[in-house]
C-alpha cells in the first residue's frame, strides 16, 4: 500500500471519526442538560472499546489488516476520540468554577478509557 492511499484512508477515517463524536456531541447536548461534558467522555470511552476490539483480534494476526489499522484504528478511532476538546473542556469547566465537574471528567475519562483498553487488550 503506497503512502498516498493510507493517508487517504487516515483522512476518510478521521473526517468519519471527527463527525461521529459531533453527532455524539449534539445528541448528549440535547438529551442532557448538565455542564458535565457526557457526550466527550462517551466518545472517549467508545473509541478507546473499538480501539481495544480492533488491536485485540489483530494482534495475533500474521499479516496486520492496513485497512484496519490506518482507516480504522489511526483515522475513525483518532477522530472520533477527543483529548483535545477534553483537555479544552476541563480547563474551561475549572475557569468557571466547576471544579467538582472537571475533575470528575479527568478521573472518569482517564480511568474507565485505561480499564477498557487495559480489559481488551491483555
Amino acid at each position: 500500500m503506497n503512502w498516498l492511499n493510507i493517508i487517504g484512508l487516515i483522512f476518510l477515517g478521521g473526517g468519519l471519526g471527527s463527525v461521529s463524536r459531533f453527532g455524539i456531541w449534539k445528541l448528549t447536548s440535547v438529551i442532557w442538560q448538565t455542564r458535565f461534558p457526557i457526550g466527550t467522555v462517551i466518545a472517549n470511552l467508545l473509541a478507546c472499546t473499538l480501539l481495544g476490539i480492533m488491536v485485540y483480534y489483530f494482534k495475533d494476526k500474521s499479516t496486520t489488516n492496513l485497512f484496519i489499522r490506518f482507516f480504522v484504528i489511526v483515522g475513525f478511532c483518532g477522530g472520533f476520540s477527543t483529548f483535545s476538546t477534553f483537555s479544552f473542556e476541563n480547563v474551561i469547566l475549572i475557569k468557571e468554577g466547576f471544579y467538582l465537574y472537571g475533575f470528575a471528567n479527568v478521573l472518569i475519562s482517564i480511568l474507565l478509557s485505561f480499564v477498557i483498553l487495559w480489559a481488551l487488550i491483555k
